[in-house]
């Protein structure tokens, strides 16, 4: 797998800003939402994430520079046939036990299935195994809760309930969805961080939204109604009549449902306004004519800072 600073395109020293950043730039690129079809940017988008979830994770990128994992987030294994893995909840480690061939390497199959490590194991007393993996959502999904079926290598299907309103690095409890205890006690529990994947135009702040939707010319200047996407689904916006690119208007209770309040965000709708692709002959003629639109100027208070 290729060094996840080199997938990202940003220095070892980068700050976690940087990181945000390159990594916002390289998902919208590649978002499957915005490459219908195309295998190869799926396959880019899959990638990226996978050097975000490292390299975002402060305690994952320490690890990564000290070479105590790779770049899937796999444990190095030492000489031998044993391999520790990272604390798992409630402090309990993360192993494999037996020969090399016990599991086929369970730590790969949950990296390939999910994106990300998975670990297993059992602590002293602990009943059967626990099991901690991360998942990929989907932003409407989280947004919007659902349900995801994912498979665990013993060969069940799971279905996991994802709350509305479910955030970025959320770790859910599965109760009783881990290993079996060998000795005959309760099963183990799941633990399963929810990774949210970015939105082709959707960005969430808090349990608010924000866009930016495209505009006609004509739509900026006369106003009118326009239809514009929310989390649930299209609405119908009033774009007032004179509203410039960078005009910003507010859908109430359009957001996300914060969980702990109980309370539901805004959706935040910047307009751009956009010209058609080839302007008209009747267009261009106008503009030649209008006085009004040779006499001001949109850069005059850029002198006050040069």
């Amino acid at each position: 797998m290729q060094d996840p600073y080199e997938t990202l395109g940003v220095a070892k020293s980068a700050t976690a800003e940087e990181i945000r950043k390159a990594y916002r730039g390289l998902a919208k690129k590649h978002h499957p939402d915005l490459n219908p079809g195309n295998k190869a940017a799926e396959a880019k988008f899959k990638e990226i994430s996978a050097a975000n979830d490292l390299l975002s994770d402060p305690e994952k990128r320490r690890r990564f520079d000290a070479g105590e994992i790779d770049a899937a987030g796999q444990e190095k294994p030492p000489r031998g046939y044993w391999r520790e893995h990272a604390a798992g909840p409630g402090g309990e480690r993360y192993y494999r036990a037996g020969t090399s061939e016990d599991f086929a390497d369970m730590g790969g199959f949950f990296a390939d299935m999910f994106g990300a490590r998975g670990g297993f194991g059992r602590g002293a007393g602990a009943g059967g195994g626990s099991l901690s993996f991360t998942l990929a959502v989907p932003f409407l999904v989280a947004a919007r809760g659902g349900r995801q079926r994912v498979g665990l290598p013993d060969g069940r299907s799971l279905d996991i309930d994802i709350p509305e309103g479910a955030t970025d690095r959320q770790t859910l409890r599965l109760k009783g969805q881990g290993l079996p205890d060998p000795d005959g006690g309760p099963p183990g529990d799941a633990y399963v961080e929810l990774h949210v994947q970015p939105h082709a135009f959707f960005e969430r702040r808090d349990s608010n939204i924000h866009m930016e939707l495209p505009v006609t010319v004509t739509e900026a200047v006369l106003g009118g109604k326009v239809r514009v996407p929310t989390v649930g689904g299209p609405v119908m916006l009033s774009v007032p009549p004179g509203s410039n690119t960078g005009t910003t208007l507010r859908l109430k209770g359009r957001g996300v449902l914060d969980r702990k309040s109980g309370v539901r965000g805004d959706q935040y709708v910047k307009l751009r306004v956009v010209l058609p692709d080839m302007p008209d002959e009747k267009l261009k003629a106008f503009l030649e004519e209008w006085n009004a639109g040779k006499s001001y100027d949109p850069r005059r208070e850029m002198e006050r800072f040069t």
